[in-house]
């Protein structure tokens, strides 16, 4: 199945957090922050402003991202974990 995301939105799913400290200590899973950083999968067409002009998305496919920390509705297809977020929802792209 292929997530086509609508409008504004993007198609994300997140990278995996550290599982230790910089010290060398190992978190236990409740113990973790929730992941930010994200690799953006697809990409909405954009938003249509009041003039019918469509308005493109900032970011593109294989982008690392970080996200807002509780943003986007989380879905699973084909036994992957995406989320769904608005483009707002994106803070910044990491390079």
């Amino acid at each position: 199945m292929t997530l086509k995301p609508l409008g504004d939105r993007v198609v994300v799913t997140m990278v995996e957090a550290e599982e230790t400290t910089k010290s060398g200590i190992i978190l236990a899973g409740s113990a973790k922050e929730k992941p930010q950083i994200a690799q953006v999968v697809a990409v909405g067409p954009g938003e249509t402003d009041k003039d019918g002009k469509v308005i493109p998305v900032g970011v593109r496919v294989g982008q690392k991202v970080i996200t807002s920390k509780y943003s986007g509705t989380e879905i699973k297809v084909d036994g992957v974990e995406y989320i769904i977020v608005k483009s707002s929802d994106i803070l910044a792209v990491v390079e």
